[in-house]
């Protein structure tokens, strides 16, 4: 599981830095070089702005269905890394039967629990690594949205609803539920996994939604508008795929007549 974070945090930094070669506050066009911006960024630019215009001129409606198509485009890959926690947490207590079983330090110990450990998942059909591709594959679209939304300029002139798109929010609002829906989102899809038993997890689970408040209350209001359309959409997603494991977690004995 640390493995695992290291490898998100690491390729998060390395797109973040490949991106970073443009500046956050020059406006996308189609004049727009380099291949992020005009592959990436600029055609999410113009899908926002189509549909702001045919919802009225309403960049923050044309936010808001941007995100949503961006989210079921990945869901197939969201389902996927949600099974392979799944499949994993089922493998949990023969895993630590072997690791019980080979607990010495010493070389041949740990070369056959490696051997037994690769046995046990391939007898279940599970991937250890199947669960960090999907999380590989989505970082370019959003952080590509995340840079269309910062770069479109006409974003930054529009209201929506209370607050300016383009200033934070005046009443810490949108702040306060960005953060709500982060720390609902990472509790859904954390119960009945292996990573809700994880301390570091549960450290992520708090951190994170104080992160995103931080940033939301300094961030133009697009932002965090997308945070929260994002996070209601991976929440319904939790609670439909993951209902049924809820459940039986919270009732492991049933109730039987």
């Amino acid at each position: 599981m640390r493995k695992k974070m290291l490898l998100s945090l690491g390729l998060i930094g390395l797109i973040f830095f490949l991106s970073g070669c443009t500046s956050y506050n020059e406006p996308i066009n189609a004049e727009s070089t380099g291949i992020w911006s005009k592959y990436f960024v600029y055609p999410l630019s113009l899908t926002i702005t189509y549909f702001a215009k045919v919802l009225g001129n309403s960049y923050g409606l044309g936010i808001i269905i941007v995100t949503f198509i961006i989210r079921l485009i990945l869901l197939p890959l969201n389902i996927k890394q949600l099974k392979s926690s799944q499949a994993m947490q089922e493998v949990q207590p023969e895993l630590k039967k072997l690791q019980q079983k080979y607990s010495s330090k010493d070389a041949n110990t740990q070369r056959k629990l490696q051997e037994e450990t690769m046995a046990l998942f391939q007898k279940h059909g599970v991937n250890p690594l199947s669960g960090c591709l999907p999380v590989l594959v989505q970082m370019p679209f959003l952080i590509a949205i995340y840079h269309a939304i910062m770069r479109t300029t006409a974003i930054k002139e529009q209201s929506f609803l209370w607050f300016q798109l383009g200033q934070p929010d005046p009443y810490f609002i949108l702040p306060i539920i960005a953060a709500a829906a982060t720390f609902l989102q990472q509790k859904l899809m954390m119960a009945g996994s292996a990573a809700g038993q994880n301390p570091q997890m549960a450290v992520m689970m708090y951190m994170m939604p104080i992160m995103i408040g931080v940033f939301a209350l300094f961030f133009p209001s697009a932002l965090p508008l997308y945070w929260i359309v994002g996070n209601v959409f991976m929440i319904a997603q939790a609670l439909l795929i993951r209902k049924p494991k809820i459940t039986e977690n919270a009732n492991p004995g049933g109730s039987k007549k």
